[in-house]
Formats: C-alpha cells, structure tokens, sequence
C-alpha cells in the first residue's frame, strides 16, 4: 500500500530513526531547463488545473507554501543526505534550491516572513542534533508530537536560528497572516493542543481555541480576519479519555479530523466537514468565500486522498483533484492564480511525493 504509506509519512510530525544528522550545505543552484519544471497533464476532471508542471523529483516533499512576493516556495523534505525533515526553499521552476533551517533536529511547517529576509518553521534541534525515534505504534497509529518542537525564525542570509516559543512542550504548526502582522500556531501550553496567535517578535500570545481535542494546521484568510483549522472533537466518555491519555504520552490519533473556520480571535465557530473521515490541510480560496482542503472521504478504505471545495457554510462541496493515491497541502499564491500542492503522482519510485504547480481556473 504505498499511498498509504506515504501519506502516513506526510500527515503526521512523524520521527525517523535516530542518527546524527549532517550539517552539510545546501548551496543555491540554477534551475536546470533540461529538467524542471516538467511538464505534466492533470487528470480530464480536474478542471480547475491547467498547465500543470512539477517542480521535484524524488525524496518526500510536503507542505510548499508561497513566499510574500509569490516568487518562491518554502518546503519540508526529507532527502540526502539528511533522514528527516528539513527546510529548503526553490523558485518557481524548481531551481535555486537552499537549505533555510540548521541541518540538526526535525523540522516543520515553514512559512516565508512579510520581509523575505527571514523565515518561520518548527525545529527539535535543541532537544539534539539527531532526527527524533518514531511514534509508539502499540496503540496503533499516531502522529507524535515531539516536546522539543519550538517556533524559530532564521535570517536567510545566515540561517541563524531565533527562538520565538519558550514554553514546555509541543508548539509548531505556524503561519503567518497576510496582513503581515500576526503568527497562527499550536501549542499544548495549555494542556490540551489549541491554537494560539502571536506578533511575528513571538509577543502578545492569544489563546484561540478552547475545545476539547487537537486543533491544528490553521491558516489566516486572505483579508486576516478569519482562520481555518483542522480538528478533532473526541466525544465523552471512552473516546475523550483516550484522547487525554494519549496526550500524556505526546500522541494523538488523527482517523478524524474536520475542517473549521472562525474569526481571527475564535468567535463564530462553523463546521464546514462533519463526514467521519480525515480532512486536513484547509486553505481558503482566494475571493475567501470558500475553502480547499485535503480529505479521503470518497474512499471506502481511506486510503485515497484528494482535495476538495467547500463554501464558508458548508455547502457545495465540490471534488477538485482525482488521482488515485495522495494530493495534498493546497495554496494559492498572492497572485490568486497560481496553485501549488503536492502529490503522488508521477513518482520516481514507491512512497515519494513531489511539489506541483498548476494555473487555477475557477
């Protein structure tokens, strides 16, 4: 099952093996015409993806988000020589690659700064220089999520590391508002896995949410007045107690997940999914009156993952992309127009998954 697999991979804050992880250079180099970005045809159903082209080829790449001006991408990738987790950024061909974080621990959900001189992601390096051991598995599967997560951000020009949270336990997951003014994240500050919103100097932390359950991978609205998030409401009684207990043990168990928005500071909460299947990875379309987001609601087995439309109401849920194992991890660029996410397709070899851009047609 390699889709499955390499979803699992993609979804979860997912440790590897420990090793001492190398702190070679990643030096900027030329896009390579000759290779990228190559040229791919989206599915005959997938309408709203024109001149699609991938921008990687091999390794496991996720989460690839815009930077301010719309002229790069920042990324996770697991390659050589590394064995978990780091950040790089590309230009929109798949060239001028570099390495944005330090090369030591895991890391995490990168986002570009307003000022493109620096940038934001999650890093366990001052927990150690080696990728963190795998989730416990005895409890089935689980997403860990490693107390030595921090919020960093790095200067581009010398990738040092700033720390911007400080408190015990797991916080990562954060983006920025196009505004430019706030950062979205989750912590377990609290005891439980809520989402908290900050300045871009780690000051003034509001609290977001208050439920019961993991809220998580939230994103601003175009306008930074809304936020969307992924979460799960553990019911009462056996379900919540499991919930909690995993918590104690850095686990949670991601089969469901549903899609939220709210206003930037938590007031009017609407569900947009309520499907018992694992929706994840919610964007908002760029017009704000409706949301993209990852889900494997159409297959029986949830193994399959496509990415969908709903409006802000919950209704109108339209299927965008069809291919028959992973797509995921949707934005636009401030553009409006040019779309990324990453997908299973076209692979070199069992388990990758690569970075795609495509020409949105509403």
């Amino acid at each position: 099952m390699p889709a499955l697999v390499a979803m699992l991979i993609l979804l979860a804050t997912f440790g590897c093996r420990a090793a001492t992880q190398p702190t070679v250079a990643v030096p900027a180099v030329a896009a390579d015409a000759t290779r990228f970005p190559i040229a791919r045809t989206p599915d005959p159903r997938e309408r709203h993806l024109t001149n699609l082209r991938q921008l990687t080829d091999g390794g496991e790449n996720a989460e690839a988000y815009f930077s301010f001006d719309g002229k790069r991408l920042i990324f996770q990738s697991t390659r050589p020589p590394f064995e978990c987790d780091h950040i790089f950024s590309m230009d929109l061909r798949g060239g001028a690659l570099r390495r944005l974080s330090s090369g030591k621990g895991r890391t995490t959900c990168a986002y570009e700064m307003p000022d493109g001189r620096r940038v934001l992601y999650a890093s366990t390096h001052l927990g150690g220089d080696a990728c963190p051991p795998k989730p416990d598995m005895s409890a089935g599967y689980t997403w860990a999520l490693y107390a030595d997560y921090d919020i960093f951000t790095a200067s581009v020009a010398d990738l040092a590391p700033v720390r911007l949270t400080a408190t015990p336990g797991y916080d990562a997951e954060a983006t920025v508002s196009p505004r430019g003014d706030r950062i979205v994240f989750t912590s377990v500050r609290g005891g439980d896995l809520d989402i908290y919103t900050m300045k871009l100097d780690g000051s003034d932390v509001r609290q977001v949410t208050r439920e019961l359950g993991y809220d998580g991978g939230a994103f601003f609205s175009p306008d930074g007045t809304k936020i969307v998030w992924r979460a799960s409401r553990p019911a009462p009684g056996a379900e919540a107690d499991e919930y909690r207990a995993l918590l104690m043990r850095g686990l949670i168990r991601p089969n469901r997940l549903d899609i939220y928005v709210a206003n930037a500071d938590g007031t009017a909460v609407q569900r947009l999914t309520d499907n018992r299947a694992a929706n994840f990875a919610p964007y908002f379309h760029p017009a704000g009156d409706k949301v993209i987001f990852c889900s494997n609601v159409a297959d029986p087995k949830r193994r399959n993952f496509d990415l969908w439309l709903v409006g802000l109401d919950g209704t109108g849920l339209e299927q965008v992309t069809f291919y028959e194992e992973f797509d995921g991890f949707p934005m636009w660029a401030p553009d409006g127009r040019t779309f990324v996410f990453c997908s299973n397709r076209h692979n070199s070899a069992p388990n990758e998954t690569n970075v795609f851009l495509a020409d949105w047609v509403d």
